[in-house]
């Protein structure tokens, strides 16, 4: 079982929904590293559910840091988080052990692991385990806000409720990165709720799309065919529960128009070599060109709804009917947003560590 995304900074994820804890190593980071565990704490928050738009499951997620961080910075050496698990309710999962949860991992884990994995909450294959991946990239955002790179995520669109595009990137992703909600319309962010709630009132779910933008990576990284820019952040953005989908730029808008219409044409500004527009969202032949990098990621509904569905019991191998019970959310696509923006830090962090070598992203010696 692999769980180690990252070839040359990389992070391995460890631990069950309702085991003892959950961590991950971070390795291959540049030693220097300012470690704010302030600010970890702050990304954990936005992860974390809150009022009827949430799961009543509340985690306080205090994190320890074994490894790898000495007088506030990083040594260079495997960075270990651990976070207890603290509020469990595992009776909830006993009464259907055998049953398949529609849109969950039960059979295919099952299939793979032979009746061995941990059903509980979804074991490993949980929602819960990112909040490990927030804390690990709360270490990777630091270190590229340190060389000027900065990373924003909005709920674009949720129960078919759209925000707003984004207008002044900079100013756009400061004030994302400020909220909870993540929603640049207030107009949008209450209708966007109150679909939430009505959906968590009847037993069912919603989902969206996700747009993020980062800004400040320069022209020139990655690698052409398998490892361009798009496909090692979709790989690492596929890993996070319940994304479907992934395109970056314009992508799936350009299939009926022409090259005319979503080319985007070159500049020099300020001695600077820019696209008057940026349709293919800062990536050309799987190179960064110095544009912002812009994509979005699908985020299904929830699987988990209070309504009664179909299924089979994969122990008997006989159709069966499932209840739900126990504490989910009508929606996790706002609570997703940090975990974006986490697994692009950590994406980028590799990326520019592949390109400048690895102490490009470590601090000064004092």
């Amino acid at each position: 079982m692999k769980n180690t995304f990252g070839q040359n900074v990389s992070v391995t994820l460890f631990g069950e929904s309702h085991g003892a804890g959950i961590g991950a190593v971070l390795d291959g980071l540049a030693p220097g590293i300012p470690v704010d565990e302030a600010f970890i704490a702050d990304q954990l928050s936005l992860r974390r559910p809150s009022g009827k738009t949430g799961t009543a499951r509340r985690e306080q997620d205090r994190f320890e840091i074994l490894s790898g961080v000495f007088e506030g910075r990083t040594t260079g050496t495997p960075l270990c988080i651990t976070i207890p698990n603290e509020n469990v309710s595992s009776k909830d999962y006993a009464a259907t052990r055998r049953l398949a949860r529609p849109g969950h991992a039960d059979y295919t884990a099952n299939c793979k692991y032979h009746g061995f994995e941990d059903y509980r909450g979804g074991g490993h294959f949980s929602g819960r385990i990112t909040a490990a991946l927030v804390a690990a990239g709360a270490v990777a955002i630091t270190a590229l806000r340190n060389k000027g790179i900065v990373i924003g995520t909005h709920v674009r669109r949720c129960a078919g409720v759209p925000d707003r595009d984004f207008e002044d990137l900079a100013a756009d992703i400061e004030k994302l990165n400020a909220m909870t909600f993540a929603v640049l319309d207030d107009a949008a962010a209450a209708e966007m709720k109150a679909k939430i709630e009505a959906a968590g009132q009847a037993g069912d779910s919603v989902g969206g799309v996700l747009e993020t933008a980062v800004i400040g990576v320069p022209a020139g990284v990655g690698e052409p065919w398998f490892d361009t820019v798009e496909g090692v952040l979709a790989h690492g953005l596929f890993s996070i529960p319940a994304v479907k989908g992934v395109q970056f730029g314009a992508a799936f808008d350009m299939a009926d128009a022409l090259g005319s219409q979503y080319n985007d044409p070159f500049a020099v500004e300020a001695g600077r070599i820019v696209t008057k527009t940026n349709h293919n969202g800062g990536v050309n032949g799987g190179i960064t060109n110095g544009m912002p990098i812009v994509f979005r990621c699908m985020v299904k509904p929830t699987p988990s709804i209070f309504k009664e569905q179909e299924t089979v019991d994969f122990f008997s191998r006989e159709d069966a009917r499932l209840q739900i019970r126990g504490r989910h959310d009508p929606a996790i696509i706002h609570r997703a947003r940090v975990v974006v923006d986490s697994v692009t830090a950590l994406t980028l962090c590799d990326l520019l560590a592949g390109r400048y070598g690895t102490d490009y992203l470590g601090g000064a010696a004092t």
